[in-house]
């Protein structure tokens, strides 16, 4: 069934992913480095700190996909969330960034500890219902990718302009206080952010209108569970997140201490956030002449060699720079089409127990998300403190930096060959999507 969407609609979608990934990336990429070099808070608190808050995040997840569901607005289940809670979204990005200077050791860790869990509850509560949104947009498969490359591209852009201004911006407004250069470029962005939100809740539209499920919380998820394609993307879910969040929170420490010149973090970044959107652009062509489940796995295991290619590549920004390039932007192409699985996955839960709950399926797999971002961002961490890392050291010891370069390289490819190896139980390919939507026709 062909339902097309206009270019229009596809951006103001594309910008509610783009909002929250000024917020998202900063924390993925730079958030580890500022507790630690900026904040002066210990690397082995700040993964545990990620690991508890992410962990606590994403057991209320579902609970939030439950109260989508259920929501009744005459803009729909999900749009109304974007025009609610665009302000406090933006406000715990700012807080995030905000640790007063006054404060003694302990009281830094206790504010870190509330803005940060405060900042993944908001994100929780707004994008559960973005990404819930993305399914009942349009049935179309092909528009599906259509739309999902829209928003990944615009979410690359929205972390570029959120990672490329941030130090700059922090330099420029804060000189040598880079605590209050932190808290006024994030203001700036988190502003920016609020307004994407408001354009995203006005110019999209919700075209599948399924009624609202009535059974109670725990036997929702009980059904969840018992859908066998939900087990195996959540599975892809956990090894596409932990790729993305290991290799770029190690990105900082293996451009400074590794190549030894944090200058070069730019062309670093440069090459990741460019390979993303090409990613993003790429994905919609691969399926042209290919099926969705092929290209996600030609994408991973490329991706998965190349990255563990990087470890034994010379330390030589010529070299380094066009790999990253390429790695990220094969990584965002599985990434993209593994949100285009999610939502076939709601379609297929619908056909197969009768009832549609794209609230609680989104929420469970940011759940999934959540738990893999946790997990990931206390490995980074961990690693950090139990290789002996010292913050701001001239020089680290071999096991140190060992540790570095592995979890830049090998650790994430590792997890994309994973991501290859559990395809073989996914089943919801091209032609029984078709099926799926057919006989959802003849039943309606």
């Amino acid at each position: 069934m062909s339902q097309f969407i206009s270019r229009k609609e596809k951006i103001s979608y594309g910008l509610g992913d783009m909002a929250s990934h000024i917020g998202l990336d900063n924390v993925i990429i730079f958030l580890t480095f500022y507790y630690t070099d900026v904040v002066g808070l210990p690397a082995a608190f700040v993964g545990t700190m990620f690991l508890l808050a992410r962990t606590a995040d994403a057991i209320i997840d579902p609970a939030m996909g439950y109260l989508a569901d259920r929501t009744t607005s005459r803009w729909g289940k999900f749009r109304p969330w974007m025009l609610w809670l665009a302000l406090p979204f933006g406000a715990s990005c700012l807080l995030t960034y905000a640790v007063p200077e006054s404060l003694d050791l302990t009281g830094k860790m206790i504010f870190a500890t509330v803005s940060y869990t405060f900042m993944m509850l908001m994100y929780t509560a707004i994008n559960i219902p973005y990404c819930s949104m993305g399914a009942v947009i349009t049935p179309d498969n092909k528009e599906r990718i259509s739309l999902q490359s829209y928003r990944f591209f615009l979410a690359t852009l929205g972390g570029a302009m959120s990672t490329f201004f941030m130090m700059p911006l922090a330099e420029f407004i804060g000189g040598a206080d880079k605590l209050m250069g932190y808290r006024w470029s994030m203001a700036i962005m988190a502003s920016i952010a609020v307004i994407m939100f408001w354009i995203c809740f006005a110019n999209t539209r919700e075209r599948i209108q399924a009624p609202a499920t009535h059974n109670n919380y725990l036997a929702e998820l009980r059904d969840l569970l018992r859908n066998d394609q939900w087990r195996v993307v959540a599975v892809l879910v956990l090894t596409n997140i932990g790729f993305g969040v290991i290799r770029l929170g190690a990105m900082m420490y293996f451009v400074t201490y590794y190549l030894g010149d944090a200058g070069y973090f730019m062309w670093m970044l440069a090459a990741h956030i460019i390979g993303k959107a090409a990613g993003s652009a790429l994905a919609k062509r691969l399926t042209r002449n290919a099926s969705k489940v092929q290209m996600f796995g030609y994408c991973s295991v490329l991706a998965g060699i190349l990255s563990i290619a990087l470890f034994f590549a010379p330390k030589s920004i010529v070299v380094l720079v066009p790999l990253t390039f390429i790695v990220s932007t094969l990584y965002q192409s599985t990434t993209t089409l593994m949100w285009v699985m999610m939502a076939d996955v709601a379609d297929y839960g619908e056909w197969k127990q009768g009832k549609r709950m794209d609230g609680v399926i989104f929420s469970t797999f940011l759940a999934v998300l959540k738990l893999g971002m946790a997990i990931s961002g206390a490995i980074v961490g961990w690693t950090l403190g139990l290789s002996g890392y010292v913050a701001n050291a001239p020089q680290q010891t071999p096991l140190a930096m060992h540790c570095i370069v592995a979890l830049f390289t090998i650790i994430p490819g590792m997890l994309s060959l994973c991501a290859f190896a559990t395809l073989r139980w996914y089943r919801l390919d091209d032609s029984k999507m078709q099926e799926i939507h057919l006989a959802k026709q003849s039943f309606s």
